[in-house]
């Protein structure tokens, strides 16, 4: 067995060799003391008296216990197992003394939990090797537990942080409007603690209202920071030069301002509209987004598709397609991003698009939270579970 000291752990409290010896023979005390005398690196404590053997040991913290059988008061048995049942000192090693080679007697020590059994009084050599081979095994046991609780509580301040930085995110979107003639209800879950959806909508002026989602890919915080940088450039209008009634301009200075290169290789998918509140008409374009859905009585649903590579990912001359419809009475426009259709039945097939248009269409219930909430709670039922795989965001617009 090496007595060689493991290497040190950098931020981990180091531990000496601490030795509490058990026996109420004086003269073994003296012995045990002389054998280690030459040992800088190991301290000896000696207890006479049995019965405050354990509160001894829990007021020194020994690496390793040596502890004799046969002391008057108390069984050294039974010493043995107050020692391994107490919490303080269950995992402390014990080295049991006997002055006899009995195969009985070690059998029920090593059942009772003792580490070593040697008879006293052992060759110093020994001796001193065994206690640096326990201590050593205890030491590490008790850096790892410490390593252990570290990480505990690192991994608990980043999942505050992580948290904290998610109810900002949510402080960022917009607040439900109920009030005619737009309003809005919305639902963001997000799969992780940091996702990189992100919507918005404002009035560009008396006439024209901008609505959009955007998905960037992945998740965590470079999402989310991608996210919160795409989202405010657009509610803040902060796109230099640019008419945001214009939904190509606008789409064409976002892939400008946010080429994947300069932010880790991230792109995203966005869709981006404008009504024109007087003529109800909306003018719109995406990149690489789901298409945006139009749901009016009496009227199949109207699928708003246009079709561009995500911002990020093209040159600078790209070009993004607008189109144009003109919203009937009483019209829902619906905007998500893949996560709400992208699920897998629990029996194994992945939802596509056009069911997930028709389930936004068989809702019963009038516009608003509640509608957005079953539209959601039916999501959840096609796949059986309530967990995402990826951020879910649905932004209903009812346009009165």
């Amino acid at each position: 067995m090496s007595d060689a000291p493991p290497p040190p752990v950098p931020g981990l409290r180091e531990h000496a060799i601490v030795v509490l010896l058990i026996d109420d023979q004086r003269i073994v005390g003296e012995a045990v003391r002389r054998m280690l005398a030459a040992e800088s690196d190991i301290v000896l404590h000696c207890e006479t008296d049995p019965a405050l053997a354990v509160a001894r040991a829990e007021a020194l913290e020994p690496t390793v216990i040596l502890q004799d059988l046969v002391m008057p008061g108390i069984d050294g048995l039974t010493l043995l197992r107050t020692f391994r049942e107490h919490p303080r000192t269950r995992q402390v090693p014990m080295i049991v003394l006997s002055s006899k080679e009995e195969p009985k007697t070690k059998a029920e020590a090593f059942a009772l939990g003792a580490s070593d059994y040697l008879v006293k009084l052992p060759d110093k050599v020994e001796l001193v090797a065994r206690i640096r081979h326990h201590s050593h095994a205890y030491i590490a046991t008790l850096q790892r537990n410490e390593a252990y609780e570290a990480l505990l509580r690192s991994q608990q301040a980043l999942a505050d942080e992580l948290a904290e930085a998610a109810q900002y995110v949510r402080s960022l979107l917009p607040e439900p409007c109920a009030a005619p003639p737009l309003a809005t209800a919305w639902e963001f879950i997000s799969s992780t603690s940091l996702g990189g959806d992100g919507f918005g909508y404002f009035a560009i002026d008396e006439e024209h209202f901008a609505v959009f989602l955007l998905d960037v890919c992945g998740h965590g915080v470079g999402a989310a920071l991608l996210s919160v940088s795409a989202m405010h450039a657009l509610t803040a209008q902060t796109l230099p030069d640019v008419d945001f009634r214009d939904p190509a301009a606008v789409l064409t200075a976002l892939n400008d301002a946010f080429p994947m290169e300069r932010h880790n290789n991230m792109y995203f998918t966005i869709w981006y509209g404008v009504l024109h509140r007087p003529s109800r008409t909306l003018r719109y374009t995406s990149a690489g987004h789901p298409p945006a859905v139009v749901l009016a009585e009496g009227r199949p649903p109207e699928q708003l598709r246009t079709e561009a590579m995500p911002v990020g990912t093209m040159l600078s001359d790209a070009a993004y397609p607008a189109a144009s419809t003109i919203l009937p009475p009483a019209a829902l426009l619906y905007l998500f991003s893949d996560g709400a259709y992208e699920i897998t039945r629990s029996d194994g097939a992945v939802m596509r698009y056009e069911e997930f248009v028709a389930l936004l269409a068989a809702r019963p219930e009038p516009p608003g939270p509640a509608r957005v909430a079953a539209i959601i709670a039916a999501i959840r039922a096609v796949q059986g579970r309530s967990h995402f795989d990826d951020d879910v965001s649905l932004l209903e617009l009812a346009i009165d």
